[in-house]
């Protein structure tokens, strides 16, 4: 199984002007990061991390997967994914917030289960009143 993650650079450096958003976005990064270190642990093949900035086609860098949504009379490409591809080649894209680190939370706490390592990620509050833990 692969996962890519993708998150708005811009996001994730705070320069939205909103700082939930920031905060859920470095929460994001941190749980993906901390599933690459041990993802051999949970017979994960790949993670990516990927940053997405402006002028960014909106496709996935490692899978091939993009979410849309119509918002007016335009099409609007999230910039803000997580997609995971089983060994079937069938893939689930998650664009919500809340989606994605539940996914992400669920498999740091089963790498949780397979090593000593203190591998628990520190959620901010703005991830916590999503209903999210670690």
């Amino acid at each position: 199984m692969r996962m890519e993650l993708r998150v708005c650079e811009h996001c994730l450096a705070g320069e939205h002007g909103d700082p939930s958003k920031t905060e859920v976005s470095k929460d994001m990064v941190e749980c993906a990061e901390t599933v690459r270190e041990y993802k051999d642990l949970i017979g994960l093949d790949a993670i990516y991390v990927t940053r997405v900035g402006e002028g960014d086609s909106g496709a996935a860098q490692a899978l091939p997967a993009v979410v849309a949504s119509i918002e007016g009379d335009r099409i609007r490409l999230s910039d803000t994914q997580l997609v995971m591809e089983d060994d079937d080649g069938n893939m689930l894209v998650y664009p919500e917030p809340k989606d994605i680190l539940e996914v992400l939370a669920r498999n740091v706490r089963q790498i949780a289960t397979h090593t000593s390592d203190d591998v628990a990620v520190e959620l901010s509050e703005e991830a916590l009143d999503l209903g999210v833990d670690v």
